[in-house]
C-alpha cells in the first residue's frame, strides 16, 4: 500500500498473543499525524480501513488503567489473527474515563474532568474526538453509543440514572444536531439490572416492576413494556444483542451453590417467550466459574457472546450460529479497572 495512506495514521504497535502481551488486567481534537510507515505486523490491522471496510474480525478491545498519574491504556485482540494490538490513548483528555461501549469504529466513554462528568466519542485510529453537550439533567447515567452507517451519524442513549432516580426523562444525543433532545420517561419501578442491549434500534432493559423487559424506539422517542416472564431459577442474567432483530438472555440457573449451570435464551418476539437455545459444556462453566457465587460478566456483537469472569486469564465465546465454544487468551477482567467490549475497528467512521 502506498506511504500516501499511510502517512497520516497514527502508530500502532502489536504482538502476538501471549500471557506477556496481554495487560495486567485483563470541542474535539485534530488527530497526530504519525511519521514513516507502519511496519509490516500491523497491516493485517489497517489494510482493510484504507477502503473503508471492516478489518479481519471480530475483535476485543480491551481498556485499562495504569498508576494513578499515568494514561489509560488500550488494546485490540484480533480472534481470527490471534494478534493484539496496542493503541494509543494518550489523545483523550486526561480524565477519570470508564469505557461505556463501542459501535460502528467508534468508541464511548464517560468520564470526570474534575468539575462534572462528561461524555466521550472517539474513533481511536484516527486519534479524533468529541466532547458532548451537558445533557438536560443529571449526568450520570446509563449510556448506549449506537452508530447509524447510512446516515453517517451516531447517537448515544442515556436511559436509566446510576443510583435509580426514575424521574429523569430518556435522553439522546444526534451527531447531526449536536445537541440531546428529551423524551419519555422509562415507566418501569423496578430494574433487575442497569445493563442494556441494543439491536435493530431499539433498546432493552430487564425489570422487576412491571416483570419483563422494557423496550425504547429511538425512532419513536417512547417506552414499551413486554411481557416476557424469566425462565425459572434464573440467579442472574444479562441481556446481550445479536444480529439484527435477534435479543439474548444469558443466565445461571440453579438453587442456591447447587445444580448450577449457565444458559442462553433468544426471545421469540412473536409469542414474546425465551425460548432455551444453548448450555455451557459443565467442562467450560466450571473453568469459568470456580466459585459458585463468583461473578461474571457477557457481552455480544451479532451472533457472538463473550464470557469472563473475575479470576480468569482467558475468555470463553460462544458462537450462536455455529454452537461451538473456545477459549480466547489473554481478555479476561482480571482487575477492578480493566473493561472489555467487541469492537469494529474502521477509518471511515466520522464523529462530525
Amino acid at each position: 500500500m502506498e506511504a500516501r495512506v499511510w502517512a497520516p495514521l497514527p502508530e500502532v504497535s502489536s504482538s502476538r498473543c501471549s500471557p506477556a502481551s496481554r495487560p495486567s488486567c485483563s470541542s474535539a481534537s485534530a488527530p497526530s499525524p504519525a511519521a514513516g510507515t507502519p511496519s509490516s505486523t500491523t497491516r493485517p490491522f489497517l489494510a482493510a480501513q484504507a477502503g473503508g471496510s471492516p478489518s479481519t474480525g471480530p475483535w476485543l478491545l480491551t481498556f485499562w488503567r495504569g498508576a494513578a498519574s499515568s494514561p489509560p491504556q488500550c488494546s485490540v485482540l484480533s480472534l481470527p489473527l490471534r494478534a493484539r494490538y496496542k493503541l494509543p490513548f494518550g489523545f483523550l483528555p486526561a480524565w477519570d474515563l470508564w469505557l461505556v461501549g463501542s459501535s460502528g469504529g467508534l468508541v464511548c466513554f464517560s468520564g470526570f474532568d474534575g468539575a462534572g462528568f462528561r461524555t466521550v466519542v472517539c474513533n481511536p485510529l484516527t486519534q479524533t474526538w468529541r466532547v458532548l453537550p451537558d445533557m438536560h439533567y443529571n449526568q450520570q447515567r446509563q449510556l448506549v453509543l449506537a452508530v447509524d452507517k447510512k446516515r453517517r451519524s451516531f447517537k448515544v442513549i442515556a436511559a436509566s440514572d446510576v443510583y435509580g432516580d426514575k424521574t429523569l426523562p430518556t435522553e439522546v444525543y444526534d451527531s447531526k444536531e449536536n445537541k440531546w433532545s428529551v423524551h419519555q420517561m422509562m415507566p418501569a419501578a423496578n430494574l433487575c439490572s442497569s445493563k442494556m442491549a441494543f439491536c435493530d434500534s431499539r433498546l432493552y432493559l430487564e425489570t422487576l416492576s412491571p416483570l419483563g423487559l422494557m423496550m425504547y424506539r429511538v425512532d419513536a422517542g417512547n417506552w414499551e413494556h413486554i411481557p416476557a416472564k424469566f425462565p425459572r431459577s434464573l440467579l442472574d442474567g444479562y441481556l446481550v444483542a445479536g444480529a439484527r432483530t435477534r435479543l439474548f438472555l444469558v443466565g445461571r440457573i440453579g438453587l442456591y451453590s447447587t445444580l448450577q449451570s449457565m444458559r442462553i435464551w433468544e426471545l421469540d418476539h412473536g409469542r414474546t417467550v425465551w425460548v432455551e437455545i444453548s448450555r455451557m459444556p459443565p467442562k467450560y462453566f466450571r473453568a469459568l466459574l470456580r466459585l459458585s457465587a463468583e461473578r461474571f460478566e457477557c457481552f455480544g456483537q451479532d451472533n457472538l457472546i463473550c464470557f469472563t469472569s473475575w479470576n480468569q486469564g482467558k475468555g470463553l465465546l460462544y458462537d450462536v450460529d455455529k454452537k461451538a465454544w473456545s477459549w480466547i487468551a489473554g481478555c479476561a477482567s482480571q482487575l477492578c479497572n480493566s473493561q472489555i467490549c467487541f469492537y469494529e475497528p474502521r477509518f471511515d467512521t466520522l464523529i462530525y
